[in-house]
């Protein structure tokens, strides 16, 4: 069976170190949506050694800690499902109260229409954001 993340980078590359890859989802309601995707294809954390598991986790935070300075969302939701694609990667999803699923997850049932001016102002901070990804991983 093909693996999307084995065969595709599942997103717009920002960083791409050795082991994982940070990408930018191209996600009309939900834009600063990063992946932080392990490489190689493993399943689950603990499939990794502890220094490789503290290795992504630490990825996965500078990437929280980007998201919150440059968007300032009301919550960072982090996730590693793999329930679709059982390849290791951690969804970092900037969530406001005013979001289309708030509270619920966003793959739940939406709550409410897309607030666009929200949505265009959180948009135009992506160049930011991507900048910020950047210098977090000192590229």
């Amino acid at each position: 069976m093909a693996c999307d993340l084995c065969t595709a980078d599942g997103g717009e590359v920002i960083h791409r170190a050795e082991k994982y890859r940070v990408v930018l989802v191209h996600d009309a309601h939900y834009p600063g949506f990063c992946r932080v995707i392990w490489n190689g294809h493993v399943q689950e954390m603990t499939d990794l050694p502890p220094a490789e598991r503290s290795e992504l986790m630490q990825a996965v935070c500078k990437v929280e800690q980007a998201v919150r300075d440059i968007l300032r969302p009301d919550k960072i939701n982090l996730a590693s499902l793999g329930n679709v694609v059982p390849h290791l990667h951690w969804h970092v999803i900037p969530r406001y109260r005013d979001d289309m699923h708030f509270p619920n997850p966003v793959w739940a049932t939406a709550q409410r229409e897309a607030d666009a001016s929200g949505l265009a102002s959180r948009s135009a901070l992506l160049p930011a954001l991507r900048a910020a990804i950047v210098r977090a991983f000192g590229a």
